[in-house]
């Protein structure tokens, strides 16, 4: 069993009350939004040293990819990742299943089996009730139960904002791993699920989100990406990763670089969460939208009409978000078939992946008409 411990400096329980409690008071930010801007990101890594890499890790940090792989033998590879956030909603439950499906995804963006996980938890004990603690860790115990894998163990500690997540392992054979490196000029991008997840959410803080659109951010945030699996066994599906917090525009860009390609976005054909297009037009945007643009922005080449709630929406921190598939045109329709069959019946084609010049400085183009 890992290590179980609370820091011995802080009191050993937090209160016992069942008072109703916003979780997201106690946060400076939420879900994937927390992550860290990707240029500042990129700054802190740029003079990272390298060390040796031994042979049988099939994938590590090179093109920022969603796990490490490691080869175990000629029939299986062990995928490893871990993802952890502050609260993203208030209810407890709601957000223990939303981290942990977040954490998951990762596997299946590999192609993988989930076959384990810890628990990470930091709780402000002396200000969270007890049974608050206990609801965010049956949440994401319930989730890892979906995705047919326990929680072995994990490590606690006491910390001033509440934070819940994942270490996740899985398998893969190595001969089916999807990277976000293998895009080809002339595929095709699917997206498998909705974005403005961070729109939503930051509605939700100004108590401007009514209960349906809160149905359908929990509805979105909680579908195990599980189509990874079965998408991996497709020849013609050539790259896979999924979107958080860095926003369409970011982990597509991510694969773009990786491929050392470019890739054109057609903005009518993205799907949006319900009410999301006019929450946007009223403000409810999050400051990590606008992080992320700085960090990106100047990669993307802007067509003229694009509107700044069309980039926010394309920025969006997205907190376990969808699939995101480059796949040979004759392969779209088996993709999009798969997706409706696993109930994600807003998978769409969203663009294709372009010849990249030497000198070419943007790398992302945006069709905004219809």
């Amino acid at each position: 069993m890992t290590d179980q411990i609370v820091d011995s400096a802080a009191p050993s329980s937090g209160p016992t009350t069942t008072s109703p409690v916003k979780l997201t008071s106690f946060s400076h930010g939420g879900g994937c939004g927390c992550k860290i801007a990707p240029g500042v990101l990129a700054e802190i890594l740029k003079n990272s040293t390298g060390f040796a890499v031994p042979k049988e890790l099939m994938v590590g940090i090179e093109t920022a990819d969603d796990a490490a792989v490691y080869k175990l033998n000629d029939q299986q590879a062990l995928i490893a990742t871990t993802d952890f956030f502050m609260p993203i909603v208030d209810d407890p439950y709601d957000f223990g299943r939303i981290a942990a499906t977040n954490a998951i995804s990762d596997v299946y963006a590999m192609g993988g089996t989930p076959i384990m996980a810890l628990a990470l938890v930091g709780m402000p004990i002396d200000k969270l009730p007890i049974e608050v603690i206990g609801r965010i860790l049956k949440g994401g115990e319930s989730i890892c139960a979906e995705a047919g894998i326990p929680i072995a163990g994990g490590h606690t500690i006491d910390s001033v904002e509440p934070i819940y997540g994942l270490v996740v392992l899985g398998l893969v054979h190595p001969s089916k791993i999807k990277r976000n490196a293998g895009a080809k000029a002339g595929d095709k991008i699917i997206l498998g699920k909705p974005i403005g997840v961070g729109i939503l959410s930051a509605a939700l803080k100004k108590d401007a989100l009514d209960a349906q659109g809160y149905a359908a951010l929990i509805e979105n945030t909680t579908k195990l990406n599980k189509p990874g699996k079965l998408l991996a066994e497709l020849d013609g599906v050539h790259a896979l990763t999924d979107v958080t917090g860095f926003g369409l525009l970011g982990h597509l860009l991510e694969l773009a670089r990786a491929a050392k390609l470019t890739a054109t976005l057609n903005m009518q054909q993205i799907p949006l969460l319900p009410d999301v297009q006019r929450l946007a037009e009223q403000g409810y945007i999050t400051g990590a939208s606008g992080r992320n643009w700085d960090g990106y922005g100047h990669e993307v080449a802007l067509t003229e009409g694009i509107t700044a709630v069309q980039k926010a929406l394309l920025s969006d921190p997205q907190t376990s978000g969808g699939l995101l598939v480059a796949c040979a045109p004759d392969t779209v329709d088996a993709v999009l078939a798969l997706f409706q069959r696993e109930g994600f019946a807003a998978a769409a084609v969203v663009g294709e992946m372009g010849e990249k010049d030497d000198a070419q400085a943007n790398v992302i183009g945006i069709n905004v008409m219809p």
